[in-house]
């Protein structure tokens, strides 16, 4: 029973990192219909800002929101200068945009800063665990636990309460008849960006904190996974993301931990096995999205 609690703990822990990533990239799909790879970077670009905020020195607890506000102002800053230009083009040239721009920062990051992992000095108290009960959980899975739920009631209280959170909603229905109705394109579209933005440098510092490094890929498998919890969850549908996202972090915790150790290697196809066998009975995700009805046919 000791086992199943603390393993659903670490599940917790790492689908909270995957749901934020996740509604990264549900935000802009939802308005813009573009799935962004170069959100991976994003993360990347928040550990670098880390790392130098260990070096020279700066406390974690200011070195973290200046690593978020870093992923914000080069997500507005991309969709400014690589998206927006080709806003009206079809969904591959975005596509390929996207993927343009992740080669291009991960080549910047590799020749400018270094193409090897690179340590961030971590508080020690992140470092440390705490007995709960009969549980021994580590700070840093407790410190983002406690980060997710927050992110994600803050966000509840933005999307449903606040004008531009609004908005980005009406524009995830309809955006053409949400420019109608006033809403500026361009405003709703960098707002989007700078969510997504914020979401991924919060995920960055989560991931960070657990491993203590940080490297040109960094963001890849994170981000590949948010990208199978959003179709999980419903591509397009923000509740969905989340929903998605805490499945596959379950899913690949409990796994790893009850897998007898002669399946361990395969504990990745079986986990995609999982989501294609869900997918089967539920093409349009968990929570589907109301304007991405998938039809069988």
């Amino acid at each position: 029973m000791d086992l199943l609690l603390q393993q659903t703990v670490n599940a917790v822990a790492l689908g909270g990192i995957y749901a934020l990533l996740a509604l990264g990239l549900a935000v802009v799909f939802s308005i813009m219909g573009l799935i962004n790879f170069a959100h991976g970077e994003l993360m990347t670009i928040a550990g670098y800002v880390l790392m130098f905020c260990g070096i020279a020195g700066v406390p974690f607890l200011i070195g973290a929101p200046l690593a978020v506000i870093a992923a914000m102002l080069v997500a507005v800053l991309m969709e400014r200068i690589a998206f927006r230009p080709v806003r009206n083009a079809s969904g591959a040239t975005m596509l390929v945009t996207s993927f343009a721009v992740a080669m291009i920062l991960q080549v910047l990051f590799q020749n400018l800063i270094s193409a090897r992992s690179q340590p961030v000095l971590i508080p020690g108290l992140l470092n440390q665990s705490i007995v709960i009960g009969g549980l021994v959980v580590g700070v840093s899975k407790l410190f983002a636990i406690i980060a997710t739920i927050v992110m994600l009631i803050a966000l509840e209280y933005f999307m449903t309460r606040q004008k531009h959170g609004i908005a980005m909603r009406a524009a995830a229905e309809d955006f053409a008849i949400a420019r109608l109705m006033g809403i500026r394109a361009n405003t709703v579209i960098s707002a989007a960006f700078a969510l997504s933005g914020l979401l991924a440098g919060v995920a960055a510092v989560l991931w960070v904190s657990q491993r203590a490094s940080v490297d040109p890929l960094m963001g890849f498998t994170p981000v590949l996974k948010a990208f199978i919890a959003a179709i999980l969850g419903g591509l397009g549908s923000l509740k969905g993301a989340v929903a998605g996202g805490f499945l596959l972090g379950f899913i690949e915790v409990f796994l790893s931990a009850f897998l007898p150790a002669d399946w361990q290697e395969f504990r990745e196809p079986i986990a995609l096995a999982l989501v294609v066998v869900k997918l089967i009975f539920r093409p349009n995700g968990i929570i589907p999205a109301a304007t991405l009805q998938a039809q069988k046919v």
